[in-house]
């Protein structure tokens, strides 16, 4: 009982005096443990050769490189799915509960994936880091977003940003983590993954409990010291609510929910093609001898396109506070189109410079697409459900990490059959990921207020369960 209280969203409201800044910090702690998925590939070669212990040389036994890729997928599709289905529950409960259910299916999910490695099982492994771990994903992606913009309506793009600047970075993190962790235990466990899985499940569980235990939510009606809010009209930013099963009744919400899939799926574009593109483009062959792109190098490429991920999402969410969310998705697509349709000229031309450049920008704005949303969310349906809404509108992020891939790799593997290679074998891809540009931009441009007839009366407004 005194555990369930704890818990109690009645028992995580601020008193007064409470500094805001210090909420950023908790849901970092969140977003910086989950992100850890985005590094999963690390786990992938060696994963590959549990019973033979080479990587150059799997076993017929060894599983195959597609059966571990479906780990991520289920992972991502997880996400989606229980983040529209778990929303309202977390609006009802608030952050602390949803939180620490987060931390345990997270921690969780390494936990029985360290088990299905021990038993070289891998249904297990994707009931465990894929299933389990991804209603973790879900969950605490969700969970810190809506009680960051209630604390920070002055700034609800910093206060975005802010959080999921951290999933961007998880990566940065989680990936030499394991490294270390497999390269440490590889001579008592087999290539040093499942003890790996065991200690990274322990670590994250306790960083994620910092934000649990730190988290608050503002008390009703509070506002930031000195805050007035705007008493000029924006037709784009409402000052009405709309809840979470009358949101997905609009126009609106499908007009960003493909806002959302297009540019996800474009990015997946550059992710999914940038080690083997540049390694394959500006090779010894066309650069000179000794000038190509090596393996280390295009793995330098890789982590520099993951940083500009991280800070995109914090610079143009923070950005779209005072240029507006609209105009934001405007320039991503906008500019987006021009520079992912550059991409194959620059890499026939072998200007590595410039190709390096632009891939930069084009990561920048598909971190910063993840970052803007809850905002553009915000704006156009009030902050009552917003969590909720977000969770709803993240199918759409579901959706682009199957479909990315599965474009990506079908096209670029029909140009390898016709004899291209090199850049040629890429142009498809990437003229394929401006025309979706093309899509999610038109959508944003028909995106306008929600009509008033979708409002809640504030008289019939629900309230939030103590």
């Amino acid at each position: 009982m005194a555990t369930d209280s704890l818990l109690d969203r009645s028992r995580t409201i601020a008193g007064p005096g409470f500094n805001r800044w210090l909420i950023p910090p908790a849901a970092l702690a969140i977003h910086l443990a989950i992100g850890q998925a985005y590094a999963f590939s690390v786990f992938k070669k060696p994963m590959g050769a549990l019973i033979s212990g080479n990587v150059d040389a799997p076993a017929p036994a060894d599983w195959t490189p597609a059966q571990l890729g479906v780990i991520f997928s289920i992972a991502i599709v997880l996400l989606g799915l229980s983040a529209a289905v778990f929303g309202k529950w977390l609006e009802r409960v608030g952050p602390r509960k949803a939180m620490l259910a987060s931390a345990l299916c997270f921690s969780g999910g390494f936990f029985i994936g360290a088990l299905g490695v021990h038993l070289h099982s891998i249904w297990l492994v994707y009931f465990g880091y894929g299933f389990v771990g991804g209603i973790g994903l879900g969950i605490g992606y969700i969970s810190p977003v809506s009680t960051l913009i209630k604390w920070f309506p002055d700034r609800p793009g910093v206060a975005t940003g802010m959080a999921i600047m951290g999933f961007g970075g998880g990566a940065m993190i989680g990936s030499p983590l394991a490294v270390a962790l497999m390269d440490h235990y590889k001579a008592s466990a087999p290539m040093g993954v499942a003890p790996t899985f065991l200690t990274m499940g322990l670590i994250y569980l306790l960083f994620m409990l910092f934000g649990v235990f730190t988290i608050r939510v503002p008390a009703e009606g509070w506002k930031p010291e000195g805050y007035v809010p705007p008493t000029t009209a924006n037709a784009m930013i409402t000052t009405h609510n709309v809840d979470a099963d009358t949101a997905i009744k609009t126009p609106q919400f499908w007009l960003l929910w493909v806002v959302l899939c297009m540019n996800v799926t474009a990015g997946i574009g550059v992710l999914e093609t940038a080690s083997p593109l540049i390694q394959e483009t500006f090779s010894d062959k066309s650069m000179g001898a000794g000038l190509g792109v090596t393996a280390a190098a295009a793995a330098g490429f890789v982590g520099l396109l993951s940083l500009f991920n991280l800070l995109g999402r914090f610079f143009w969410s923070s950005a779209s506070d005072k240029i507006g969310r609209k105009p934001t998705y405007m320039i991503y697509f906008g500019l987006g189109i021009v520079l992912y349709a550059l991409v194959p000229t620059l890499a026939a031309s072998a200007s590595l410079s410039l190709f390096v450049i632009v891939s930069c920008v084009i990561l920048s704005m598909y971190g910063g697409g993840f970052a803007t949303i809850p905002a553009y969310l915000r704006d156009l349906f009030g902050t009552m459900q917003v969590g909720a809404i977000h969770g709803r509108l993240l199918t759409a992020w579901s959706t682009a990490g199957v479909l990315g891939p599965l474009i990506v790799n079908f096209l670029h593997e029909s140009q390898k059959s016709k004899g291209l290679t090199g850049a040629a074998a890429y142009q498809t891809v990437f003229y394929t990921m401006a025309g979706l540009l093309v899509i999610g931009f038109l959508a944003n441009l028909l995106v306008k207020a929600v009509d008033a007839r979708y409002h809640v009366k504030e008289a019939a407004a629900p309230k939030v369960a103590a």
